[in-house]
């Protein structure tokens, strides 16, 4: 239950800080309504089912019992919830801004241009050679639905377990959860290379390069996670666990003196 709902906040934290990242920045419409329906609705909803499946953590029965009194979400989940949704809602930008800046068949635009997008139409030296007509083009917003579904299902396996690596429960542990994530990419191929679709959701499909570009925006999500359970191995499980050794070793003095 903890991975579902971990899952599913980081993955929404990420599209807020998406949306709040276009407007602070001032930069043009990264997602549509649409788009974010799709997103929720379909791709996000049958990994998040699939966790259902997960197998126990390898280390369950060396941890202390949880505390009945305990909240499901604490301090450190909640700060883990924060820095998976926000790399997701940078990376979001970031790759609707490469397209824009950087991709070889791209406007070659800078930084200012899209920042002032709504002023190319007003004209000025600022704008000479640009066709306002780039604003329109659907590979940003076709970029940046790919990378937030990507690094959604890339999410989904970090989720496998709340703080073991996937070195070692590796993403076949939950086949259902890898059966998951094959029919939301193929639905997610579907909307982009059949041209009724493309309408509807005002994309377009990709080249080579730009999906090698979403995968390498992509990725750092898994790395990221990975040094998330890191630090809570070493530091936070380590901690509880020598706490319960110690109160197991106070519990059998005890026990012992009261026979003798």
């Amino acid at each position: 239950m903890k991975q579902f709902i971990r899952y599913l906040i980081s993955s929404n934290i990420g599209e807020v800080v998406c949306i709040f990242l276009t407007a602070a920045l001032g930069l043009p419409e990264s997602l549509i309504p649409v788009q974010l329906l799709w997103v929720n609705l379909v791709t996000d909803g049958l990994p998040a089912t699939a966790l259902g499946f997960n197998p126990p953590d390898l280390d369950i029965m060396e941890r202390p019992p949880r505390n009945p009194k305990e909240s499901l979400i604490t301090p450190w989940l909640f700060f883990r919830y924060m820095a998976i949704g926000c790399y997701v809602g940078f990376a979001v930008v970031w790759s609707a801004s490469w397209w824009s800046m950087s991709a070889t068949n791209g406007p070659k635009l800078s930084y200012w241009h899209l920042k002032n997008h709504f002023k190319c139409r007003a004209g000025g030296k600022e704008w000479e050679g640009v066709n306002c007509s780039v604003f329109d083009d659907p590979h940003p917003m076709t970029m940046a639905l790919s990378v937030l579904v990507t690094i959604e299902m890339l999410n989904a396996l970090n989720s496998l377990s709340e703080n073991q690596s996937l070195l070692k429960m590796p993403p076949w542990t939950n086949k259902y959860l890898l059966g998951a994530i094959a029919l939301s990419m193929s639905l997610h191929m579907m909307i982009l290379y059949i041209p009724m679709f493309n309408t509807v959701f005002q994309i377009c499909p990709l080249s080579c390069e730009e999906w090698l570009a979403v995968i390498k925006i992509s990725l750092p999500v898994v790395l990221l996670d990975e040094l998330l359970k890191f630090i809570a191995r070493q530091y936070l499980d380590r901690g509880n666990k020598s706490k319960h050794v110690t109160s197991i070793n106070k519990i059998s003095k005890h026990q012992t003196s009261h026979i003798e």
